[in-house]
């Protein structure tokens, strides 16, 4: 294939040169250029991660922006943009007091506090009032707790479980919280694992066990078979760790993984199949159950992601889905403390079906000149209060709490989907019973501007790409009395909205269509550019400081 291939490129060459010396010297060059390095490289392609496509479309994108005046076009529109996501950063300025050096002198206590107060006061969106999708996921209208945890962190400030014989305290908190976990799970007593930091760290943490499991057989290169609905930490571990990723689309009306055409990419290097319990995007689980028979049927390990789900999906009164370590082939589990086990930030957990498993995370030099070294996870030195805090939370919360919390949860999310199923204009993804209420809006409603729209009447949503779409993820400051009608209601002015008053132009410039432009962009490295360009302006300090110390 590869040779007849190479021989009609080469013809195919000759006849475009000679048809474009008759039009068009820039696109004759041009053309002579792109065959050229697809003829050069052709054969380096068959085996590359990147893959045929990718490469090229790569080299194609990166060489026209080489050229000066698009060079200078790009700039600008970046420039344009970049601004745009300053200001959708900006708040009002209480102070004017920024520190670009480390103080001559200390400043003391009480100037501490006061400069820690202003910053706590700063003006961002009503979080507590219900009006965000997910970040923040308990409500602090509880003294008690509250009060409790500032306690515990005062107690565990400076404990260090990489110290253990130091911080006794903690290292049996941790052992604790992981096999309060693991139980909640429905492990056995083989069952195990660590905490992290957080729900990325737990994903990146299966994905190297894995990776090393098969890196031991002798496999030298790996892969990891994804749905397109799975976390984007997956691709981060990829990245991170040299995994290549096959990522299976869903189904367009179930928004589950498509099972074919998992089994059919499945070869002899991979390392993991992946299900989600529930899915960011669409919050929809997937079949686990199906997916663990595929690992079963292949020896491959089989990782849930719950990290939303986690501290949910246990406590439901109907218990009909099945995701934990009572399926057959289920081997990891990452599920967030931090999220729906109402812990303060910064707490989450890996568990595995066995410590052969969880060996594969370990990770130990034998041969260090400071001594032998051996840690669980990523870090090395970790911070205790967050394991003492995510203890506190547990045993706080309980089993009751975490019940009546997951009743309110699935009740408000499904009270949500179904006032918006009955609104024209609006198509719901996937059934939307857990946690999440997805949904795109047809040809009648312009879709970012129904998100602007929902931002400007103070409702901070998610926005999806391919599909187009938003969602909202439910959370106990979504279950105050009267505000899943009042979300509603907005949706449904959003729609009349769009559909009877013209474009603005604030319209055209605000986050959401930046947000719906960079999925037409097919030039993904662009949309990198924006990317980055944020997160320099999440670093930046205002450019004058009318104080220093």
């Amino acid at each position: 294939i590869m040779e007849v291939l190479t021989q009609n490129l080469y013809v195919a060459k000759d006849l475009l040169v000679t048809e474009l010396q008759k039009y068009n010297p820039i696109a004759l060059v041009a053309t002579t250029f792109f065959v050229t390095y697809v003829l050069t490289n052709l054969r380096h392609m068959q085996l590359d991660d990147m893959g045929l496509r990718k490469r090229i479309s790569t080299w194609f994108f990166s060489t026209v922006k080489r050229v000066p005046f698009i060079r200078r076009m790009i700039d600008k529109q970046l420039d344009e943009v970049k601004m745009e996501l300053e200001k959708s950063l900006q708040i009002p300025d209480h102070t004017t007091e920024y520190f670009r050096t480390i103080p001559v002198k200390s400043v003391g206590r009480e100037e501490v506090l006061r400069l820690a107060t202003i910053y706590d006061h700063l003006e961002g969106p009503a979080f507590l009032e219900g009006r965000v999708s997910g970040a923040v996921f308990n409500r602090e209208d509880d003294k008690d707790e509250r009060e409790m945890y500032e306690e515990v962190f005062g107690r565990f400030a400076w404990s260090n479980p990489l110290w253990p014989k130091l911080f006794p305290g903690v290292r049996i908190m941790e052992a604790e919280v992981v096999r309060m976990c693991c139980n909640m799970m429905n492990g056995d007593e083989e069952t195990c694992g660590t905490m992290s930091t957080g729900g990325s760290i737990s994903i990146l943490l299966a994905c190297l066990a894995h990776r090393n499991r098969l890196l031991k057989r002798g496999e030298k290169y790996t892969e990891m078979i994804v749905p397109s609905s799975v976390h984007a930490a997956f691709f981060k571990a990829a990245e991170t760790f040299r995994i290549k990723v096959r990522k299976i689309p869903v189904d367009p009306v179930t928004f589950k993984v498509d099972l074919t055409k998992m089994r059919a990419a499945i070869n002899s290097r991979t390392c993991m199949l992946v299900g989600s319990a529930p899915n960011f995007p669409f919050g929809t689980v997937d079949d686990i159950e199906a997916i663990g028979q595929l690992g079963l049927e292949y020896d491959i390990p089989v990782h849930v992601d719950a990290c939303l789900g986690g501290f949910l999906l246990p406590f439901l009164e109907d218990d009909a889905i099945r995701y934990d370590f009572r399926v057959p082939g289920v081997s990891s589990i990452s599920a967030d403390s931090h999220k729906y086990g109402l812990a303060p930030k910064g707490s989450s957990v890996v568990l595995y079906k066995n410590k052969e498993l969880l060996h594969n995370q370990y990770f130990c030099d034998a041969d260090w000149q400071g001594g032998i070294y051996a840690s669980a996870t990523m870090e090395g030195s970790r911070a205790g209060h967050n394991i003492a805090l995510c203890w506190a939370a547990m045993l706080y919360h309980a089993q009751d709490g975490y019940k009546a919390n997951a009743k309110k949860i699935v009740e408000t999310t499904r009270k949500i989907r179904d006032g918006l199923a009955g609104i024209k204009g609006i198509k719901l993804q996937g059934p939307s019973d857990v946690c999440i209420v997805s949904w795109t809006t047809d040809d009648s409603v312009e879709l970012y501007r129904f998100h602007n729209y929902m931002k400007e009447r103070h409702w901070q949503l998610n926005g999806l790409q391919f599909p187009s779409g938003v969602h909202i993820m439910v959370t106990m400051n979504h279950t105050h009395p009267g505000l899943a009608e009042e979300f509603i209601a907005d949706c449904k002015a959003a729609v009349e909205f769009v559909r009877t008053k013209p474009v603005s132009e604030s319209d055209k410039k605000s986050e959401a269509a930046i947000y719906g432009l960079a999925q037409s962009i097919p030039d993904r490295s662009l949309v990198h550019e924006f990317a980055h360009s944020y997160l320099d302006a999440v670093y930046a300090l205002p450019e004058q400081s009318k104080k220093s110390f």
